[in-house]
């Protein structure tokens, strides 16, 4: 499975091949669509309104281990208005044994499971959508690399996503993003500075 380099056949390059994972099908880059900051790579379903999204973001010192996961997912839920009571909702957090993870540089790393009722492109029509976040803490590089799988349940009939619901086809799975979370590399860590 392995490659030379430390690699996993089949994986994708990220952030200019100083990390690595293997996504999954249908993953369609969106920086050839729109800009995206430097700190992200964003990729979305071809077929469906899903979307992954690989976030560097500052390590919270702050934070214990165990609240870290949720405290992003509040942080992402702020941005996607979605802070209101019942907007927004943790259905599970569980720790990840580095045993079964490539990146073995992380102090920590847990997977959340919520949902959020967020609305596109600042449309009033809000969408359920579960949200999946990975998060490895890394605080060596005072970095915390987040991985988020959005993938809409719930779409309103006034949302612009309305049109693509009726066409899902082949949809990623959690077994899809929890393949990405176990493979993601690291190859460069001067990609921290």
């Amino acid at each position: 499975m392995q490659r030379a380099g430390g690699s996993v056949a089949g994986s994708h390059p990220l952030f200019g091949g100083a990390l690595s994972a293997v996504l999954p099908h249908s993953a369609r880059d969106t920086s050839e669509l729109r800009e995206i900051p430097d700190n992200q790579e964003v990729f979305a379903h071809e077929h469906t309104d899903q979307s992954l999204i690989v976030e560097l973001v500052e390590y919270q010192r702050q934070v214990e281990d165990r609240d870290a996961a949720r405290y992003h997912f509040e942080d992402i839920a702020g941005s996607n208005k979605a802070l209101e009571p019942g907007a927004f909702e943790v259905t599970s957090v569980v720790h990840m044994s580095k045993s079964e993870l490539s990146l073995s540089d992380c102090s920590s790393a847990w997977m959340l499971t919520g949902t959020q009722c967020v609305s596109k492109f600042n449309e009033e029509a809000r969408n359920t959508v579960t949200l999946h976040l990975g998060l490895f803490r890394l605080p060596q590089f005072s970095t915390d690399v987040l991985i988020t799988f959005n993938d809409p349940q719930g779409i309103s009939p006034d949302s612009s996503s309305a049109a693509s619901a009726e066409t899902h086809r082949e949809p990623w799975t959690v077994q899809d993003f929890q393949r990405l979370l176990q493979t993601l590399t690291l190859h460069n860590p001067g990609l921290f500075g």
